[in-house]
């Protein structure tokens, strides 16, 4: 939410594509996996469009979107993700999961901090609601940032009666992305995102989706395939450029999805709002403060973290799992290379701990 609140606010990108095609790529997703394997958009180029709005445009993310998608089927159809697969341990592997986890529950606490008694309030109940099975601690969660929007601001309900019925049909955009946006979406955006892509949504997903879904496992080549496909369609129609990231999936998992049905669910109530009432998406986003945002951030984080417990018994599993975190914590893919470094020293023996 925070990432296509900042495209569509800020980046002025239309919502119609954005929301339509992320909802018909969750439906498909939900479909193919059968388990929570989500869709969502790409952490380093959303942060880096957003953040430079003003240089910036809609067709150097598009561009980026394309890169993307050339730069993963590319990898996984020739077969080079397997070789890289082959040297990634498992502590490297947790501990981008865990470095990840605590990023997120660091940008859940700065987003908290909006409206910090509506997110302490919200924090008991989900902590109350987690393993209920009778009332989900999302649909509580929802209804009471609802209400919090509302103490906040008492003239919502009359802002929300500006909300209309207004069917529309996404636009293929192709012929509006030159070669140059192309060009300079591959080398600001889409090409700093490749270490963070192959550390969360390729290698992290896939160990995630197997240790919670072994009946349903997946490899890393046909995430990558899957990345790729979503990322030559996305851009076509004025969407963004999307991925499978772990943290998506530990959202959906810590509140209660099992299978592929949350994703389609999901994805029907965007597609929806996206075919019939993007003209109005400003509005309907105020129902969502951004301090309960936070909360299901931060819940996101502490499952992904707590996933990360069975990196190995040895010291040297421990090392190599917290320096890959530390650096994670900052950078992804610097992450990921400090753990394959450190990995590699300690098996050379260059030096001992």
């Amino acid at each position: 939410m925070p990432f296509a609140m900042g495209y569509i606010m800020i980046m002025k990108i239309e919502p119609l594509g954005l929301l339509v095609t992320l909802g018909i790529l969750l439906i498909c997703s939900g479909l193919y996996y059968r388990t929570p394997i989500p869709i969502q958009p790409m952490k380093a180029i959303g942060s880096a469009a957003i953040t430079q709005a003003a240089v910036i445009t809609p067709g150097m993310v598009w561009g980026a979107g394309l890169f993307t998608g050339i730069f993963w089927l590319t990898m996984g159809l020739t077969g080079a993700l397997d070789i890289i697969s082959r040297i990634v341990t498992k502590p490297v592997v947790r501990g981008i999961v865990l470095g990840l986890g605590f990023s997120f529950i660091m940008e859940g606490i700065k987003m908290m901090k909006s409206d910090f008694i509506a997110a302490i309030i919200a924090l008991a109940i989900t902590f109350m609601l987690l393993n209920s099975k009778r009332v989900p601690a999302m649909f509580v969660l929802i209804i009471f940032g609802f209400i919090a929007a509302l103490v906040r601001n008492p003239d919502l309900f009359k802002e929300l009666s500006g909300i209309r019925f207004d069917f529309q049909l996404p636009h293929f955009v192709l012929g509006q992305i030159t070669w140059s946006d192309f060009v300079k979406g591959t080398l600001i955006l889409g090409i700093p995102q490749v270490p963070l892509t192959l550390g969360n949504a390729v290698i992290a997903i896939t160990a995630e989706n197997n240790m919670l879904f072994p009946e349903r496992p997946v490899t890393e080549r046909k995430i990558a395939v899957s990345q790729g496909v979503i990322n030559l369609i996305s851009p076509l129609f004025g969407g963004i450029p999307m991925c499978h990231g772990a943290g998506g999936m530990a959202g959906h998992v810590r509140f209660g999805a099992r299978t592929g049905g949350a994703l389609i669910i999901l994805g029907v109530v965007l597609l929806v709002t996206g075919l019939c009432f993007s003209s109005s998406i400003l509005l309907i986003f105020k129902i969502f403060p951004l301090s309960i945002l936070g909360v299901i951030l931060f819940f996101a984080g502490l499952e992904l973290a707590a996933s990360a417990h069975d990196a190995g018994r040895e010291k040297s599993d421990s090392y190599i799992l917290l320096v890959t975190a530390g650096f994670a914590i900052w950078n992804m893919g610097a992450g990921f290379i400090a753990g394959i470094i450190m990995q590699e020293l300690l098996k050379r023996k260059v030096f001992k701990i």
